[in-house]
């Protein structure tokens, strides 16, 4: 099976920008916010975030890895900073692909263990393909793929790129 690309380095710097924007509108009202991505390539997109949020909103942007075993999502999860940093505080949950949904959904699990203000999650490309409710807030490009398909999310300095096999 070959692969199609379905994303170019310009076109994901165009939907990183569209994102930031939207979450700046969401949480116009707040503060701070805390953009967490789920490691590892949910964690580079959640960087880019922050990166263009920083420069367009006055808000304080925290930065948060969240760890877990995408393989087993029930099993512990860990974040980069402590639950007193974004307790209170509006957070969006970040990864680079929505494939069942099990990962965001254990993830905003997580986060809800202490109380939070707003809640929202980002992807770049949202496969439709879900085994679980979860509703993505914000998506570079919505996918029909079928289960046999994969999306790979390559995040390079110069040429980052989505393709699908």
């Amino acid at each position: 099976m070959t692969a199609n690309k379905i994303l170019t380095h310009t076109e994901i710097d165009h939907k990183i920008k569209r994102i930031a924007f939207q979450i700046y509108e969401t949480f116009v009202e707040e503060e701070s916010i805390v953009i967490a991505g789920i490691a590892s390539n949910g964690y580079v997109f959640a960087e880019k975030i922050a990166r263009v949020l920083q420069t367009i909103a006055p808000l304080e942007v925290i930065l948060c890895e969240v760890k877990m075993n995408k393989q087993n999502p029930n099993s512990e999860i860990s974040t980069s900073i402590a639950k007193e940093v974004y307790q209170n505080k509006g957070i969006v949950l970040v990864d680079d692909v929505l494939n069942s949904g099990s990962t965001l959904m254990y993830g905003v699990k997580h986060f809800l263990e202490v109380p939070i203000k707003k809640f929202k999650t980002a992807v770049l490309v949202d496969r439709n393909h879900k085994k679980y409710p979860i509703k993505v807030d914000f998506k570079g490009i919505s996918l029909s793929t079928s289960s046999l398909e994969h999306v790979t999310v390559v995040f390079d300095e110069n040429d980052s790129y989505a393709v699908l096999n």
